[in-house]
């Protein structure tokens, strides 16, 4: 199968996965916004955000599954048992760490947790392990199916938990445990990881080298949660005279950021297929013509789909925030644009990423993650006194941008190809352009909305159509 064929197939794989139980699980902050206040929903989004941040450090090691299990050279049995023993070991240190972070004044959330906290991370960690390998044994099938029996589990143990016994975040918690130990046990039973696992496989030279990938990712990861960490941190616990802070506005910043998941939907789906021909096709002989092909098209669908839904921001804002018990969630939809802007430069971000991953130079993910989250945090603090959750967003996508330039300057040195700097600056104008107007909203606010997002697809749509119909005569 030739690699334009297999992207093609792995990726609409991954979309009948993925597609509808990623939307299912982004209607699922209807329910969480009808029965959890804003105050509770920042606990959540606090508590979601310090899980993320600790996996990476002691358990995450999800990169280095994927690089080494699709690479012939390697043992499968000898990556599984290392990459298993390796998380049980990081379970202890997790044991010992979060009961002492309770104690950080701004971790303060924590408490009545802790316990419920070490579980969730462990049973992440688990679902992780079992569901990257069997990515990287090219069992897409299966991997897509698990993403949506872990959806429905999920939504099964919300409505229980939440919506019938009441429960809130705690509710919350228990069902995302529970969806992911159901989600572990299934991969492992049903691609029969047994087989795969074994203490006496366990190789220290192959843990060395997995570790001396991986580390370098570990800080990446840990940064870019920092950066979505920082952001909720300052809103909550800064003041300000000038712009309402709080608990509460933190609170609506996070259901704000669950709309540009419309377009993490599609740009997650794509990313799960382009991962691993990005890693199989590191040695082809037209490495450079297939990055270029592949990019131009991604990045044309994905000012496509931020236009789109900018455009549409105010009832899709207002079908995924329920505001019929707390009337703050009405203001959400002006926070959303900015966001969409943000995550349209982190989907390209992490497609360069991946050209650090394919080539193993994972360092220099490392350093452009930390311009970003320097770049962040230092805009944080001075633009949220300012102008509140509307300054975390501007700081959130400046931090991006700018990581977006330093990867594609620094990238192409290591595979080369040709991009339209001409082209990303005018849909990153247009883009902001809109984001003005729906925000704003001058007289005939609509009517411009619609305008600019005819020029940003005729601006875009031929090299999307150009790259589809390569990928359809090659198939």
């Amino acid at each position: 199968m030739n690699k334009y064929k297999k992207l093609a197939l792995n990726t609409v794989i991954f979309a009948i996965g993925s597609f509808g139980s990623k939307i299912l699980s982004l209607l699922l902050t209807n329910l969480y916004t009808k029965h959890i206040s804003p105050t509770g929903m920042s606990d959540k989004d606090m508590l979601e955000t310090t899980a993320l941040f600790l996996l990476p450090i002691f358990l995450s090691i999800a990169e280095a599954i994927i690089r080494y299990g699709l690479d012939d050279k390697y043992d499968k049995r000898e990556i599984f048992s290392t990459a298993a023993l390796m998380n049980f070991a990081g379970f202890g240190a997790i044991v010992l760490i979060v009961p002492i972070l309770r104690f950080v004044p701004a971790l303060g959330f924590l408490k009545g947790f802790t316990i419920m906290m070490i579980i969730y991370i462990c049973t992440s960690s688990l679902k992780n392990l079992c569901a990257q390998f069997v990515r990287a044994r090219d069992m897409v099938k299966l991997f897509s199916l698990d993403g949506i029996l872990s959806t429905l589990t999920l939504v099964i143990f919300n409505l229980i938990f939440i919506s019938h016994m009441h429960m809130g975040v705690k509710g919350w918690m228990i069902s995302v445990i529970l969806s992911d130990l159901c989600s572990a046990l299934f991969l492992f039973t049903v691609a029969g990881l047994k087989k795969y696992f074994s203490i006496s496989c366990y190789s220290p030279k192959l843990a060395k080298s997995m570790l001396r990938f991986a580390l370098p990712l570990m800080p990446t990861i840990i940064m870019w949660t920092i950066t979505g960490l920082s952001d909720r941190l300052f809103i909550r616990e800064m003041h300000s005279t000038r712009a309402e802070l709080g608990t509460a506005a933190a609170g609506l910043y996070g259901v704000a950021n669950r709309v540009p998941s419309l377009i993490s939907v599609v740009s997650t789906i794509f990313f799960q297929a382009w991962n691993m021909s990005a890693i199989t096709e590191n040695e082809s002989a037209d490495r450079s013509d297939f990055y270029e092909k592949v990019y131009s098209a991604y990045e044309a669908m994905l000012f496509i789909a931020g236009a789109g839904v900018i455009m549409l921001v105010r009832p899709i804002s207002s079908i995924i925030a329920n505001s019929s018990t707390y009337d703050e969630y009405k203001t959400v939809y002006m926070y959303v644009p900015v966001l969409i802007a943000a995550v349209i430069f982190t989907c390209l971000d992490q497609f360069l990423s991946s050209i650090y991953t394919a080539t193993k130079h994972t360092k220099n993910s490392f350093w452009t993650s930390f311009v970003a989250c320097a770049v962040n945090i230092i805009l944080n603090i001075c633009l949220i006194p300012e102008w509140g959750v509307q300054g975390a967003s501007i700081a959130t996508f400046l931090s991006y941008y700018i990581c977006f330039w330093a990867r594609i300057i620094d990238a192409r040195y290591y595979v080369p190809f040709r991009f339209s700097a001409g082209r990303s600056l005018l849909n990153t104008g247009l883009l902001l352009v809109e984001c003005w107007v729906m925000i704003a909203s001058p007289k005939l606010w609509g009517f411009w909305a619609v305008v600019l997002f005819g020029v940003i697809l005729a601006l875009n749509y031929q090299a999307l159509l150009t790259t589809v119909k390569k990928l359809l005569r090659r198939s």
